[in-house]
């Protein structure tokens, strides 16, 4: 049974008292997506902690201030507080807020912050009062990872005992007789051990996020060979399902640091088999009722749903460059290996991009899937973005287009043309963003520095590392030249 976590201060303070943490860890979110955390000791954490918070520098952290207006506040939120499963002193975990000390307001460029504000503008609109997501990100855990790139070299070195590479191996990664049971490349969905070597693993992290008060539905290994495995976690609101995100990638990581192996989350790590995706279900409800449902519509799906998904299709270039963003996701956005690289509706169908699950009839469980995401994302941004895009769609009902279900895979060539594709790099992408993000600034949710930040990050950071590099590759097909 998953882990009920504290509503207010007072309960945090009991529960720190019952599981005799000794310190405090605060955590909040740069913009690309990765935790930073600072450690208080008990003496500095009380009431004052949840409401004023505490001071760091915001130059520091990727993404936010300018080194003249560093001075910032994390404000503690008490209702996301779990005991840390991996710290020898015993430690409770909060999850934080960014104020800015000279308006005390909410900071803008703080991805958690634009997440609630997503969450709030669905309401202010009066188009539903809560959005439900049931994100499903995948990994891959590999025994190791060698890397370096410099003037003279560069080069990676993956190996995973599991991977179909070391079936002719004389001895296994740790050093014991090779027993055979390698997982086939593409073939990796659902086996029992011994070809699932990893079943235990996935099991504790399983139970690791459980008990930071996540409700998890299955965990299984996933297609492709070398330790790709998925956690599923039951849906929930927007801000909340962020935070959980952020845990379980916490939780996979750190687990499998302890088994002496590294869990990966890179869209692409793998030449030669399936990538790595974090499919997103999402629907928006009112009053209780779900308002993606209809009786009579395509895949019983209401006008109010078909013209939320009209609103992803339409934008997906755009949102991309933050569902998608980094130059390794593009790897994985290619047509042949179950990747969603068509901007198409179809039921049931996992070659299009937007799949409407039928498991279940019931009006309750109506939703739409958006499978191009990656779990490389910032899940606050990625999860407010395609809200956006939405509530843009029900806003002006956008049409999503005649529904295509069929292997997209199989058309013809000039079949094909006619379906469009996602981009096919991280330029094209935020090349989309610059033109299209107006649906992203209603309500200020998104505010114009939010996305100039991003886009002149991913430029300088990401793009043009990757221009000034020769490739490994490029010396295979042209050092005769």
């Amino acid at each position: 049974m998953a882990y009920e976590r504290p509503k207010n201060p007072d309960e945090v303070l009991k529960l720190i008292k019952d599981t005799g943490a000794e310190v405090v860890d605060l955590r909040f979110c740069d913009m690309p997506g990765t935790w930073q955390h600072f450690t208080l000791p008990l003496t500095e954490v009380d009431e004052k902690l949840f409401t004023e918070g505490s001071g760091f520098d915001g130059s520091s952290v990727r993404g936010f201030q300018a080194i003249d207006e560093s001075d910032m506040l994390f404000v503690a939120d008490a209702t996301t507080a779990f005991l840390d499963p991996f710290y020898q002193v015993p430690t409770i975990s909060i999850l934080a807020d960014v104020v800015d000390p000279m308006t005390s307001q909410t900071y803008s460029r703080d991805p958690r912050n634009i997440a609630k504000k997503a969450e709030a503008i669905l309401g202010a609109l009066g188009i539903g009062d809560t959005s439900f997501w049931g994100p499903e990100p995948e990994f891959f855990i590999f025994d190791s990872i060698r890397m370096d790139q410099n003037a003279y070299s560069g080069y990676y070195f993956i190996d995973s005992d599991e991977g179909a590479w070391n079936s002719g191996a004389e001895f296994s990664v740790d050093g014991d007789r090779n027993l055979g049971y390698r997982v086939r490349h593409k073939e990796g969905y659902a086996p029992v051990p011994p070809n699932d070597s990893l079943q235990d693993i996935r099991t504790e992290m399983m139970l690791h996020i459980e008990r930071a008060g996540i409700r998890v539905e299955k965990h299984h290994h996933e297609v492709a060979t070398a330790g790709q495995g998925e956690i599923s976690m039951r849906f929930d609101t927007l801000v909340r399902m962020a935070d959980n995100v952020m845990v379980y990638k916490y939780m996979v990581k750190n687990t499998a640091r302890q088994h002496g192996k590294i869990a990966t989350f890179m869209p692409k790590p793998l030449f030669g088999d399936n990538g790595t995706g974090m499919h997103v279900h999402q629907s928006v409800w009112k009053d209780g009722v779900n308002l993606f449902y209809g009786d009579t519509g395509y895949a019983n799906l209401s006008p109010t749903g078909l013209h939320y998904i009209g609103g992803l299709l339409k934008h997906a270039p755009a949102l991309l460059a933050f569902c998608a963003p980094t130059t390794n996701s593009y790897r994985r956005l290619v047509p042949g290996f179950e990747a969603p690289v068509n901007l198409a509706l179809s039921m049931r169908n996992r070659s299009a991009s937007a799949r409407i699950p039928a498991y279940f009839p019931h009006p309750a469980a109506k939703r739409v899937e958006f499978r191009c995401p990656d779990p490389s994302a910032n899940p606050y941004l990625a999860f407010a973005a395609m809200l956006m895009a939405g509530i843009d769609g029900i806003i002006n009902e956008t049409d999503p287009g005649e529904p295509l279900d069929t292997n997209i895979y199989e058309l013809t060539p000039e079949q094909a043309a006619k379906v469009p594709q996602v981009p096919g790099s991280l330029e094209e992408s935020l090349k989309a963003l610059e033109e299209d993000h107006e649906f992203l600034l209603r309500g200020d949710v998104f505010t114009p520095d939010v996305i100039s930040t991003w886009l002149d990050y991913k430029k300088e950071r990401e793009l043009d590392p990757m221009r000034l590099r020769p490739h490994p590759y490029e010396y295979y097909m042209y050092v005769d030249v």
